[in-house]
């Protein structure tokens, strides 16, 4: 009898699961091939047992109902261990060891199946979820919680001093959560029924399972080009075989489109009544939670059950670790106040209300706050959107903000304006390097394709892994309300619970002036654009310090705003210390003018 090598189709192939013509013949036995014997110990093996399409059939259902069998998982490749693809064909000149290696240490498919189904032939945002919550498999990270500070009334009333405040105690920890006080409630203009029913936003694509798991872009491009050659190699022995191969023949564009850019494409546009009904249906169904009843044969549905904060987070990094299906969420990130419009009040649209106008003049109104008194950005004239005007967040469960540092290593100010809980985790600033070093260690291909994938913002590493590997790492749960605070250089990522509405905006008090020259630095290493100019802050924070003084000394005007700047000056001074930084710097760039016009 002629020995018949075959593929094994993946379940979501063009290819079928026994190759077309051999559906209704009876099971077969594949005879052990002599010179394979030699390979067993490699993890080459044939087998005699005999196979078919229901047995088929039942291994995938056995795979499909056990979500944490990591092994099940890898047996899923495409490549099977006891088929000898080195003898399909004899003419490539690939090297086949890497291709299998890469293949047999991939930890998840190429192709998971579809856990969420958006869209359909009469309505692009509609979905359905076929994937499911699965608590036994809950990663939740074990982590300490950042510090939550309770302004007082009075504390409340100047923003900026009251940051500088908590600043010894907050920034060891990259990140901490400010709970208004109980009178803080502005109004918010997105609510209104003009904008919350009329007005739409765009929505980014994002796939939760390839956020920490997936091949360089390289590689997964190498991996699909050898098993469409592997496919076609394939096709010619059924076809020498005598089999009707039928139409198999295409090419997985997808894959390779997928294998080719990994981001957050495009998604379709909602308004915020919409998206809310989206978001909403999505976490329903997610985390629908079935019951058997006494007779074991019908599942109860509780409708009005809800997950909690913990729930949702061991879920969601269970998905980012090692996900058993394609989630897909959208989020509304990056969403410009100057066009979408702002959840603060602002004072030339305000009318009558006095409510209205002390919120709209707050400090604590991130359309006033990169600008406030004892801010440096104050001295930049331009309107550099998501810096100096504020974006906006519409969320939904598992939509993410991945690992990142802000432009140019600034503070950021994040206020939730309703809605469900956002997760963050932060890592202080000064232990920024040792988190780069750990994820170029455990995502080594990636960062070897993108030196600057941390500047991308498409990528997470689990905190359990960063812990595990020396870095701190703190837990932070905003509620609605409430503000998130960043501090410089301090690499902060997280995702949201459910539909909820965040803004966040940007602020660089006079001690961040030393980490901005840092990261000026930085950027010239790594031939970075900048998006404000440095030293056009530091004058202009210098002009201002030198027109205090002058007031203090000879004027006798001790005002807030003038008192300040007292304590940055004199000789040991932040200001007088990023002067001298500035200074030496002009002066060996004049010294290279200088020798290069001599010369």
């Amino acid at each position: 009898m002629e020995l018949i090598r075959f593929c094994v189709k993946e379940e979501n192939d063009d290819v079928p699961s026994v190759p077309p013509g051999f559906e209704s013949y009876a099971a077969f036995t594949l005879k052990r091939v002599q010179d394979v014997e030699k390979q067993e110990t490699q993890g080459v093996i044939t087998c005699s047992a005999s196979v078919s399409s229901s047995e088929l059939q039942s291994v995938k259902m056995e795979m499909d109902t056990d979500p944490c069998a990591d092994t099940k998982i890898r047996r899923s490749l495409r490549r099977r261990a006891w088929i000898n693809y080195g003898k399909l064909d004899n003419n490539s000149s690939e090297d086949e060891s890497d291709l299998v290696k890469l293949d047999q240490n991939l930890s998840l498919r190429p192709h998971l199946p579809k856990g969420v189904i958006r869209g359909c032939a009469q309505c692009r945002n509609c979905q359905k979820v076929t994937a499911i919550w699965h608590p036994e498999c809950a990663r939740r990270p074990d982590l300490e919680y950042a510090p939550v500070f309770y302004p007082t009334e009075e504390e409340f009333e100047d923003t900026m001093k009251y940051i500088a405040s908590i600043r010894p105690k907050a920034e060891p920890y990259g990140i901490c959560r400010i709970v208004p006080p109980p009178s803080w409630k502005p109004p918010c203009p997105l609510k209104e029924k003009s904008i919350w029913e009329g007005s739409t936003f765009a929505t980014r694509v994002q796939r939760v399972d390839k956020l920490q798991n997936r091949a360089s872009m390289k590689k997964m491009s190498k991996l699909y080009n050898h098993t469409r050659k592997k496919r076609r190699t394939c096709m010619r022995m059924a076809v020498h075989c005598g089999a009707d191969i039928g139409n198999v023949s295409g090419n997985n564009d997808a894959g390779v489109c997928e294998a080719e850019c990994f981001g957050f494409g495009p998604g379709p546009e909602f308004t915020l009544y919409t998206f809310q009904k989206y978001a909403d249906d999505f976490t329903a169904q997610y985390f629908r939670k079935n019951d058997m009843n006494k007779g074991g044969n019908m599942a109860v549905l509780h409708d009005k059950w809800e997950p909690t904060v913990e729930n949702i987070e061991g879920e969601y990094w269970r998905i980012v670790e090692k996900a058993t299906e394609e989630i897909e969420v959208l989020y509304g990130a990056d969403l410009e106040t100057g066009f979408f419009g702002s959840g603060f009040p602002k004072l030339f649209s305000q009318v009558g209300s006095d409510a209205n106008e002390r919120y709209a003049k707050s400090g604590w109104n991130l359309n006033n706050f990169p600008r406030l008194p004892g801010s440096v950005l104050s001295y930049e004239s331009g309107d550099i959107s998501g810096v100096l005007v504020p974006w906006l967040y519409i969320g939904m469960c598992f939509s993410s903000f991945c690992w990142h540092v802000e432009d140019h290593h600034l503070y950021s100010l994040n206020y939730m304006h309703w809605g469900a809980p956002k997760i963050w985790y932060g890592v202080p600033g000064k232990d920024a390097i040792k988190l780069e070093e750990v994820m170029r260690k455990h995502l080594p291909d990636l960062f070897e394709e993108q030196p600057d994938l941390l500047h991308k913002l498409v990528t997470q590493l689990s905190p359990s892994v960063l812990k595990s590997e020396g870095v701190p790492v703190y837990r932070c749960v905003q509620n609605s309300g409430e503000f998130v605070l960043t501090f410089p250089r301090a690499y902060h990522s997280g995702f949201n619970c459910g539909f909820n509405c965040a803004e966040a905006v940007n602020v660089a008090p006079v001690d961040w002036l030393p980490h901005g020259q840092i990261a000026i630095e930085l950027y010239r290493e790594q031939a970075r654009k900048t998006s404000i100019s440095h030293d056009k802050l530091l004058l202009g924070a210098a002009r201002e310090a030198v027109r205090a003084h002058w007031e203090l000394n000879l004027l006798k005007k001790n005002t807030t705003d003038n008192l300040r700047w007292k304590d940055v000056c004199g000789k040991d001074g932040i200001l007088a210390k990023a002067l001298k930084v500035i200074k030496s710097i002009v002066i060996i760039w004049c010294s290279y003018v200088f020798l290069a016009f001599v010369n």
